[in-house]
């Protein structure tokens, strides 16, 4: 919290003090019976008394042609006040996906930095010296993402005490970008993922509990439909129904899709259907077996007594631990890797397009020139080197070939005359 450290009373309506969070002067004016504060923008006092009598006039001069001033508030205030619009536009259907993120930008940064400071007294110097602060409190560079999410923040709350008519539109800072560029996402190769994979079925079958083997179980089905399908971990996958699998067969083989109705990206753009690899044939039975009284609107991903799990992400850091795969060159891996993984070993197989690619997993081609362009030559690795690599046989190494024997054939039968019957598998 801001202490004032000395002040100044030049008129009985004016006065500069500084506080221990600016180290600039600060003029404090009295029109009209309303109180408000600006930065002199000079840290030496005889500027800043000086600054401080333009100032006043200035405001007396608006008051007297216009009959109005700004009266200010604290932006802790401001910043509740917004922060409840965002909540109410959420709990009516009406928000944006990232008011979540806005809402945690606001409370864990800029409310405890400029939470006693007036919205009008925030300036150029004030974030300058927030956007140090943010650093040490992260303890890296902020990523540009990251940045633009707080500004984005951060403008709504000027914006809120423009229309309130507590800071003009002139005294609303520029708000820049400055963060770090785009950094690879920590994703896994083959052999990480395997080894990572055997580590969990070894785990479950050491759980003590039957809810902790269950929940290794469910979470070796997790792992391979994010590997499978490229869907992100949480949101997306964590609110897939039966009713959302869609199959097409022939009289051999199937084909399976996924409508992704919830989500990061589904508020703007919709709900997109992807293709799932040949591979996920293995998880639903798996999942069928489990669930043989299974109605379209279950979740598909939960344990035996129908609850979805929170707790997958702690078993899963417990084998990375384990297998002393946690941490990478390009930072500590999570369940979220198991999606970058799937975007980098489509890339290397050279299965699809980059364009194309965006589309499967609900994403921008900019966003995967720019996190995996370390990937991308090696799409082109045969035409630049002359020489032809097995990579598909590569990539699908993490799962035995997909044999279609009788008990696959029956079950693929069961899973169509369902779909057809019920509308799902």
């Amino acid at each position: 919290m801001s202490k004032v450290l000395e002040k100044h009373r030049l008129t009985p309506t004016l006065q500069v003090y500084k506080q221990s969070n600016c180290y600039n002067w600060i003029a404090r004016l009295k029109i009209n019976k309303t109180h408000f504060s600006r930065s002199t923008k000079t840290r030496d006092l005889s500027e800043a008394i000086a600054k401080a009598h333009r100032i006043y006039i200035e405001y007396e001069i608006r008051f007297e042609t216009n009959n109005f001033v700004v009266e200010t508030k604290r932006f802790s205030f401001a910043a509740d006040k917004v922060i409840q619009q965002m909540k109410q536009a959420i709990t009516a259907g009406m928000g944006k996906v990232i008011y979540d993120d806005y809402i945690g930008a606001l409370r864990k940064y800029h409310i405890p930095f400029f939470g006693n400071t007036h919205v009008t007294r925030i300036d150029d110097d004030q974030l300058t010296e927030f956007d140090q602060w943010r650093v040490a409190q992260l303890g890296r560079i902020p990523a540009k993402s990251t940045i633009q999410n707080h500004n984005s923040a951060l403008q709504m709350v000027f914006d809120y005490a423009v229309k309130k008519k507590w800071m003009l539109v002139s005294q609303v800072p520029t708000l820049e970008n400055n963060g770090a560029g785009g950094q690879r996402r920590a994703a896994f190769n083959i052999d990480e993922y395997i080894k990572v994979r055997e580590k969990v079925e070894e785990m479950q079958h050491e759980g003590r509990r039957v809810k902790t083997r269950q929940i290794r179980e469910l979470l070796l089905d997790y792992m391979d439909f994010a590997i499978l399908t490229g869907m992100r971990p949480g949101s997306e996958m964590d609110n897939l129904t039966w009713a959302d699998m869609h199959i097409e067969r022939d009289a051999d083989r199937c084909r399976f899709y996924v409508t992704v109705r919830k989500g990061k990206t589904t508020k703007y753009t919709g709900t997109r259907e992807i293709v799932c690899k040949e591979a996920i044939v293995k998880v639903l039975q798996r999942l069928s077996q489990r669930f043989p009284n299974r109605k379209k609107d279950d979740r598909v991903l939960r344990i035996v007594d129908g609850s979805s799990i929170k707790e997958m992400s702690r078993h899963f850091e417990k084998a990375l631990e384990l297998t002393q795969l946690k941490n990478s060159q390009q930072g500590e891996r999570s369940l979220y890797s198991l999606r970058h993984s799937y975007i980098t070993w489509e890339l290397i197989a050279q299965n699809v397009s980059i364009d194309v690619l965006a589309r499967q997993c609900g994403t921008g081609i900019q966003m995967i020139e720019q996190h995996y362009s370390h990937v991308i030559p090696r799409m082109f690795g045969r035409q630049l080197s002359g020489v032809e690599l097995e990579t598909k046989k590569l990539v699908n190494k993490q799962f035995s070939e997909v044999h279609y024997d009788e008990l696959l054939q029956n079950q693929i039968a069961r899973w169509a005359n369902n779909y057809k019957l019920r509308g799902f598998i």
